[in-house]
């Protein structure tokens, strides 16, 4: 998925909202619930050309545009997911096609969120990532689901056929999804996303920090709040204090380094003069 500026600025406000009203439930059967709605909500913006593009107006007042949608939506889902949509509508989003991928990606963290609580989450990445092969390992299965006039129905209980009993209840969530709305994504590639998505959300839940000096508790909340609004999930830290960086921070998540110490900088100063 690939957003432009405002969008993903948009995507970050919404799922910071999204990620406070998962904290406060302690129940994943919330979780289940919000997750399922907001791919029901998808399914009807991805129908309603008309209603998505009111509700991604940028032009309009943010006011009407949450007016709009308590309209089509009070009564019909629950006040978590409302929650979550009137953060979504009253942001300001580059196109209506990046709405409803928002919707779709904030569908997919809820969903994961909850196998993240339940200890699932490994399994749920395998799952994902063992079926994405299967399905790319069969050109007639991948014909099927590819099939424009085939029955929708009909390709998500095909799939149902093979993983029934066999994946956890967030995995057949994602998958009936995918199957029964690819919005112009290969099966198989859907998946392989998917089972990315719940890698990354199990290594980029840690970031390891090292910092020159001690940081206050004023500086270690606001890295916190930064750091979580870049990746769109929850991030813990983990501070170590390590003088020999000279100043600054080196920050790592996953596999993925952020170095602004001043020994990282004379470190990649020397490797560039060496080259």
């Amino acid at each position: 998925m690939t957003l432009h500026a405002a969008s993903r600025e948009a995507l970050a406000a919404a799922e910071l909202r999204l990620l406070e009203l998962a904290d406060a439930t302690t129940s994943t059967n919330d979780l289940a619930t919000l997750g399922e709605e907001l791919f029901a909500v998808l399914d009807l913006l991805a129908g309603q050309r008309s209603l998505r593009g009111a509700l991604a107006d940028a032009s309009s007042e943010a006011a009407g545009r949450e007016q709009l949608l308590r309209g089509v939506f009070t009564g019909k889902v629950s006040d978590a997911t409302l929650q979550v949509l009137v953060a979504v509508v009253t942001a300001r989003w580059s196109s209506p096609r990046e709405l409803v991928d928002g919707v779709e990606s904030l569908a997919r963290t809820a969903l994961l969120v909850r196998a993240e609580r339940d200890g699932q989450l490994d399994s749920t990445e395998d799952e994902l990532f063992r079926l994405g092969r299967i399905v790319a390992g069969s050109n007639e299965l991948e014909l099927l689901l590819a099939d424009p006039a085939g029955d929708a129905a009909g390709k998500v209980a095909l799939v149902g056929s093979l993983i029934q009993g066999k994946v956890s209840p967030v995995t057949k969530t994602l998958v009936d999804q995918l199957v029964r709305n690819p919005r112009g994504v290969r099966v198989a590639d859907g998946l392989s996303e998917l089972a990315d998505l719940a890698a990354q959300r199990r290594q980029r839940s840690v970031a390891h920090v090292k910092s020159a000096v001690e940081l206050t508790a004023e500086q270690v909340d606001r890295l916190t709040a930064t750091l979580t609004t870049i990746y769109s999930r929850p991030i813990a830290l983990h501070v170590e204090v390590d003088p020999s960086l000279g100043g600054g921070l080196s920050i790592k998540i996953g596999d993925e380094i952020i170095d602004g110490s001043i020994a990282g900088r004379l470190a990649a100063l020397r490797r560039n003069l060496a080259s």
